[in-house]
């Protein structure tokens, strides 16, 4: 049985120095703590072996669409605070947090833009802790 389901995530930005603020903000609060630079940013998160990472770099031609990556939370304290670092950080609040009744019982979730209108969530589908 697999122990992970993805392994990376490799996006694509317009402007590398303005990702760069903003994910040096969010990343590391959603887990992904180990920053290399280069041509590539990347966030490596926390684990044993070879680790999920975050990456992205400058692509001139890049236009955000409708994909959206969406982040597992463990509570909805998560992605409360996780919410309130994205708003510090210059992201575009799109909705929430809030729960989501349409998509499931337990969805809690936090739906935001980075800086240049790429698409990201965070959510919770476990039900609120007492």
């Amino acid at each position: 049985m697999k122990t992970r389901c993805f392994d990376h995530i490799d996006l694509r930005v317009n402007d590398l120095q303005v990702a760069d603020r903003f994910y040096s903000q969010v990343l590391p609060a959603i887990g992904f703590t180990e920053k290399s630079t280069g041509d590539w940013i990347s966030f490596e998160a926390e684990g044993e072996g070879k680790p999920e990472f975050f990456g992205f770099t400058a692509d001139p031609e890049h236009r955000p669409n409708g994909t959206r990556i969406s982040f597992w939370a463990d509570t909805r304290a998560e992605v409360n605070r996780v919410a309130e670092i994205v708003k510090k950080a210059g992201g575009r609040v799109l909705e929430g947090p809030e729960l989501c009744a349409d998509y499931s019982a337990n969805y809690y979730a936090f739906f935001f833009e980075d800086p240049e209108g790429n698409k990201l969530e965070i959510c919770c589908r476990l039900p609120a802790s007492e």
